[in-house]
């Protein structure tokens, strides 16, 4: 699971961000993390890239996932 591009579009309150964050720690992988809560930019950045005003979405290696999906995770990481 290493050599991606992982970023993770959330906010501190969101509890599937947090599952995603740990989910990522728990394998190792290196993510990026953009708090659109705070950064406006990044927070417009998620919705170019998405289409949702929701959290957390998730980009890895240019895929965009919609929440907590831990098997599309692993498929996309593989």
């Amino acid at each position: 699971m290493e050599n991606h591009k992982v970023i993770v579009y959330s906010t501190p309150t969101c509890p599937y961000c947090v599952m995603a964050k740990d989910w990522f720690k728990e394998k190792g992988v290196v993510y990026e993390d953009k708090n659109v809560g705070i950064d406006r930019v990044a927070g417009q950045e998620m919705i170019t890239k998405s289409g949702q005003m929701g959290v957390p979405v998730i980009d890895i290696d240019g895929e965009i996932i919609l929440g907590f999906q831990p098997n599309v995770f692993e498929q996309l990481l593989a």
